[in-house]
């Protein structure tokens, strides 16, 4: 609300305004029959009777009733102008919220840990960002105001009607207390169910993103009636959530209906029956306050009787405002006070020393210490598992280690901002992201200040550029969703591209090509190699060949490293590099005698991920 409440505050005034003119209609219907067509003596406030003077007396109101009919227009005109007033300002208002709550969502979600995102469903927190803040904005801009509306009326008619008749007035009110704590009731009863209609909906959402997402694997793998199933599950588990919902909301209206209607009778049989005991007599109920009273009724039973779907969209609001909240409330990842804007761009020298870091409380990385100068190639090999990812996860400060300490160019990466320290590597991670834009803005990502030229020069060191030269628009074609319309040899070079375009100190390669044939990744090693003695690398890869030109080779396993030195210096001595070696060694032999059996050309010509 904040900013936003002064036009809230015009949004109520407008509402009071406007049942305020609301009530003239009925009381000016009820003086005409009183005093004009029944003709009994005038009992009103002076104004009053010197404004019926000034015209003539009621005589000549007898003789020119559209003149009541026209003040009666006016005043519906009025109310209908200060209403429509009420709405323009609480749905400006409503929209202002809205927007501002979705901005500070996504900006928080930005600023999780990624153990946070490890955990959160995507299709929940898709929902919680669009529906639930939809919801919240539908109350504020509707709700909020039309459940002021019917106090304001109440508010506004009480005072009138006891000035008017005090004996009818209790009998128009007399089913009030029934009717709210009815809605109450209906409130608290409701508002559990919302929840629980939410979270089946959230998890409908996730699994429809998730099969939508893997489309391709639900159907490589003839998945699609499973997937269906699956769905119909979470479908029917919705339905029930929601029909359960229905069902209150059911008996709540026909109660309140049945409560409304039983209010109006007793206005009605109380009405008739001091006309019929008091007919003519001082201080008696007459006809126009009688029909003047069948419209009050009217004017503040229906806005009471939308308080109990006024009571039920408030539930569902608190309970959107409750999973908003959820995720407002999840500390953001720790920021130091240094200055990002101010910081030096470094030079790439890391030296890790006795790091360990547990995730679920589970050793990933033990004890681990190595160091790499400014210019070096390190390479990282062991089996799956044994924290290889982990470890970059750490240099990205994705997770913070529990123990040891990270220096990049002698200052300790924690003490660093995270953005910062960031900027300072360029990552290709396992699973390359794109993007559904254009091929030029998938790898301007990497440095949004570059020009056209600096993007083909980092498109050429990754071996990519004639490739998109050959499609039909370029660099201006759109890769689809995640890249869906490139094959994943490809992915991975334009988004090597966008690792290398800001020509970052450290720079990482996490099994960044395996999805691409030999030939090619040497001529990338080529391209990156010219960098050696300027920029440090980090490659992490399961193909040898691909690690043996690097500097060091670190081996680690179960979290541990096991080796440590150049290609040569392993292959001399017994371990799993030297095993890994002879085993890939013998494969690739293997492969090029049958190839040639077959007449095929040399595997390491065709690139494996190629669509």
């Amino acid at each position: 609300m904040r900013g936003q409440r002064m036009l809230y505050v015009l949004a109520v005034l407008a509402l009071v305004i406007s049942a305020a003119f609301m009530y003239v209609p009925p009381l000016i219907r009820m003086w005409v029959i009183d005093h004009v067509i029944d003709n009994k003596p005038i009992a009103a406030p002076s104004i009053v009777l010197r404004a019926v003077n000034a015209i003539g007396g009621t005589s000549v109101l007898a003789r020119n009733l559209w003149i009541a009919g026209a003040v009666m227009t006016l005043t519906t005109c009025l109310s209908g102008l200060f209403m429509f007033l009420k709405g323009r300002w609480s749905a400006l208002t409503a929209e202002a919220i809205a927007k501002s709550v979705r901005e500070r969502l996504y900006d928080h979600l930005q600023h999780l840990p990624a153990s946070y995102h490890d955990k959160a469903d995507t299709g929940d927190l898709v929902q919680r960002c669009s529906s639930d803040v939809e919801t919240v904005r539908m109350f504020l801009s509707v709700s909020a105001v039309d459940a002021g509306r019917g106090v304001i009326q109440l508010a506004v008619g009480i005072p009138v009607m006891l000035w008017v008749n005090p004996t009818m007035t209790i009998a128009s009110v007399v089913l009030m207390p029934v009717i709210v704590i009815f809605s109450v009731v209906f409130f608290l009863l409701v508002r559990h169910k919302f929840r629980l209609s939410d979270e089946a909906e959230g998890a409908m959402t996730t699994v429809l993103e998730e099969n939508l997402t893997g489309i391709r694997v639900v159907r490589a793998f003839a998945r699609g009636d499973y997937e269906s199933r699956r769905f119909a599950e979470k479908n029917a588990e919705y339905r029930r959530r929601w029909t359960g919902v229905v069902r209150v909301f059911a008996v709540f209206w026909a109660s309140s209906d049945w409560m409304c209607m039983m209010q109006i009778a007793i206005v009605t049989i109380t009405g008739a029956y001091l006309l019929a005991t008091g007919w003519g007599t001082p201080g008696g109920l007459t006809t126009g306050e009688f029909f003047a009273f069948l419209t009050f009724v009217h004017l503040f039973m229906w806005p009471i009787r939308q308080l109990g779907r006024l009571m039920a969209d408030f539930g569902k609001a608190t309970v959107s405002m409750d999973r908003i909240f959820e995720i407002l409330r999840q500390q953001r990842e720790g920021r130091c006070e240094a200055d990002p804007a101010e910081a030096p761009r470094l030079t790439g020298n890391l030296a890790v020393k006795h790091l360990t870091f547990l995730h679920d409380k589970k050793p990933v990385l033990r004890d681990i210490s190595f160091s790499i100068r400014q210019g070096e190639t390190l390479a990282l090999l062991g089996p799956s598992g044994s924290g290889k990812s982990t470890l970059v996860n750490l240099l990205l400060r994705l997770y913070d280690y529990q123990e040891g300490s990270i220096h990049l160019d002698g200052l300790e990466l924690r003490a660093l901002d995270r953005k910062h320290a960031r900027a300072q590597f360029g990552a290709v991670l396992q699973e390359p992201f794109l993007y559904s834009r254009s091929v030029r803005d998938n790898i301007r990502l990497g440095g949004h200040r570059a020009d056209d030229h600096s993007v083909a020069d980092a498109a050429r060191m990754a071996c990519v550029d004639e490739t998109i030269c050959g499609f039909d628009k370029g660099y201006d074609t759109l890769v689809g969703e995640r890249g869906v319309t490139l094959s994943g040899g490809q992915r991975q070079r334009v988004a090597l591209a966008r690792a290398v375009l800001n020509d970052p100190p450290v720079l990482i390669l996490d099994d960044a090509l395996s999805a691409v044939d030999t030939r090619t990744e040497s001529m990338i090693l080529d391209a990156l190699r010219a960098r050696r003695g300027k920029r440090t690398t980090l490659l992490i890869a399961h193909r040898l060949s691909t690690l043996m030109q690097a500097d060091r080779i670190l081996v680690l396993e179960h979290g541990r490293i096991v080796q440590d030195g150049t290609h040569e210096q392993l292959l001399g001595v017994e371990g799993l590099y030297r095993r890994l070696w002879n085993i890939q060694s013998s494969l690739a032999e293997d492969l090029k005698a049958e190839a040639a059996e077959d007449g095929l050309p040399p595997a390491d010509s065709r690139e494996g991920s190629q669509s």
